[in-house]
């Protein structure tokens, strides 16, 4: 229930409070006194879209609240607890409109997200006005509006959730099937690629291990050259180095004999004499590996070319050209499997298919058993608002299959949407003897401000909404008319929260409360001002209402008759 609205800097309203009580609530007021802002303002708390052009001239910002009572077991209530709101009993709703179109909201003084303010919002107000006639003349409206009534919510969303499961399984299969048709072309070119690795049969670090044997082979005689070179100048040649150490030994052992101190010396020249010797056996060992051999070089020539160009197709490593091997197999295991695959896959979408087919038909018969009450039920509110002779139905239209629709969304020459395989159209004739036609072709503006209440008269046990607020119910009717919508916003009031702004004194007669709101002028700035109403200043604001600006002791007499009539004088 809306408790109250705070309004600054929006449109012409520098700063507005306006407490609402509970029952029926009028508000009324010369044409651009105000009304139609305060409509404004509570659609875009409720999630409507705001605009930097709605702040009032001179300022930088806009701000608009909203209180709220919330009932505790409502779906707004369960929904603030899931999204860690701390208090769910009651909820403020403040949006902030900045100039640089920068706007932000906090839903219980925490700042929040449209999307989930409009998650919540939805459920606990609704406006019907101009968006709402709209919505109506909108066959895609009617098939929310079915459910909503039929309580059919739940089943819709479970063949939505079907449907949801069936869509990424007809693309797999399509892949499949796709690989399938290509699966001879693509084994052709795989086995190739695999033959060709096998066929080569590298291993491992094999192209380094070939580049260094073929780096000695080609520079052998540089290699024999060089270590036979040092194995003389070591040993063998003359003066080599050994020769050499093994006079200075002698010449340091005499020392060592006259000086003890030189005895170190002399062993170190005696290690480093066996260390040559050490170095001499390893050279000549080597010489012996040295290799002069043209043609193991050409062979291995060949094969480092191989490898080459192995790497280039399949590399840059041979590490790489093994691994595209593995995956080779790999994949050629899974196209030697794949007509398995599309039968599991195929598989899969028949049980789903079944699914989802079973749930649509259920749906629809749902949907035909609840658009049979629902045709009952208007048709009896609309004779309740002076639309005695109108008939109201409920046609289906079903969803034809374009030629690019899965025959696992098809049901009998159906396609399943995500809501099911038929659309609801409204259907009404105001007057006997004429055909029904949809609702957006045969309502005047009166007729559907009508149906339009005696939907939410019938929806208002099913929508979840506590505040009900109407702006143009008044639209294209008068007189006895107005009286019955009266009355029937007076019947709704009596479960819900209702507000509602009207120009007529027959309507303004039931409301519990009474708000007017003007327009004046401070500081060379229009401003608007709400003003609540006590039993004297209702008579004469319902005698305006009446007769106009120049209210007279005969519109007054009439306007206390007519509160007096629904006892709304005090």
């Amino acid at each position: 229930m809306l408790r109250e609205i705070f309004i600054k800097n929006f449109a012409i309203i520098d700063e507005l409070r306006i407490d609402f009580p509970g029952g029926l609530t009028i508000l009324s007021g010369e044409t651009g006194a105000g009304k139609s802002i305060i409509i404004s303002a509570l659609n875009i708390l409720l999630g409507g879209r705001a605009d930097a052009g709605m702040i009032r001239t001179g300022a930088d910002s806009a701000e608009l609240e909203a209180l709220f009572d919330i009932n505790p077991e409502s779906i707004a209530a369960k929904l603030l607890e899931e999204q860690g709101y701390a208090d769910t009993a009651q909820l403020l709703i403040r949006r902030i409109l900045s100039a640089e179109n920068r706007h932000r909201v906090y839903i219980n003084g925490r700042m929040a997200t449209m999307t989930a303010l409009s998650s919540i919002a939805g459920n606990i107000a609704g406006i019907s006005g101009q968006h709402e006639h709209l919505r109506l003349l909108k066959e895609s409206e009617h098939l929310k509006i079915l459910d909503t009534f039929g309580g059919l919510n739940e089943l819709r969303s479970a063949l939505q959730g079907c449907r949801a499961k069936i869509m990424p399984e007809i693309e797999n299969l399509n892949t499949l099937r796709h690989a399938q048709e290509s699966q001879a072309e693509q084994i052709e070119g795989l086995t190739f690629e695999k033959n060709e690795i096998e066929d080569a049969a590298p291993e491992p670090g094999e192209d380094e291990a070939l580049n260094r044997e073929l780096l000695r082979l080609k520079n052998a005689q540089t290699l024999y050259e060089s270590v036979g070179t040092g194995v003389e100048a070591l040993y063998e040649g003359e003066g080599a180095i050994s020769d050499r150490l093994a006079s200075v030994k002698k010449d340091i052992e005499k020392a060592a004999a006259i000086d003890p101190s030189l005895t170190d010396a002399a062993h170190a020249i005696d290690e480093a004499m066996y260390r040559v010797q050490d170095i001499v056996h390893h050279l000549r060992a080597y010489l012996d590996t040295v290799i002069f051999d043209p043609a193991r070089a050409e062979k291995i020539e060949e094969r480092v070319h191989v490898l080459n160009r192995l790497k280039r197709k399949y590399g840059p490593t041979l590490e790489d050209v093994l691994d595209r091997r593995d995956r080779i197999e790999q994949a050629l295991d899974g196209t030697l499997n794949l007509s398995e695959r599309i039968r599991a896959a195929e598989a899969t979408l028949d049980g789903l298919h079944e699914q989802l087919v079973g749930l649509s038909r259920k749906l629809g018969e749902k949907r035909r058993a609840a658009a049979g009450v629902l045709s009952e039920k208007m048709e009896a509110e609309l004779r309740s608002l002076n639309m005695p002779d109108t008939h109201f139905e409920v046609v289906f239209r079903p969803v034809e299959v374009r030629p690019d629709t899965p025959s696992y969304l098809c049901d009998n020459g159906r396609t399943i949407t995500e809501y099911g395989d038929e659309q609801p159209v409204f259907m009404i004739s105001p007057n006997i003897g004429e055909a029904v036609k949809p609702l957006s072709k045969i309502a005047s503006g009166g007729e559907l401000s009508r149906v339009i209440l005696a939907l939410k008269a019938i929806l208002a046990d099913s929508e979840p909404v506590e505040t009900m607020i109407f702006d143009e119910v008044d639209a294209g009717i008068g007189g006895k008319t107005a009286a019955v919508v009266g009355k029937k916003l007076a019947g709704l009031a009596a479960s819900n929260q209702v507000i509602c702004i009207t120009h007529l004194a027959q309507i303004a007669r039931f409301g519990h409360h009474h708000l007017r709101i003007e327009k004046h002028v401070e500081g060379g700035r229009t401003a608007t001002r709400v003003t609540a109403l006590d039993e004297s200043a209702r008579i004469e604001e319902t005698a305006r209402m009446i007769g106009g600006r120049r209210i007279t002791e005969a519109s007054r007499a009439h306007a206390a008759e007519l509160l007096e009539s629904t006892g709304r004088r005090s």
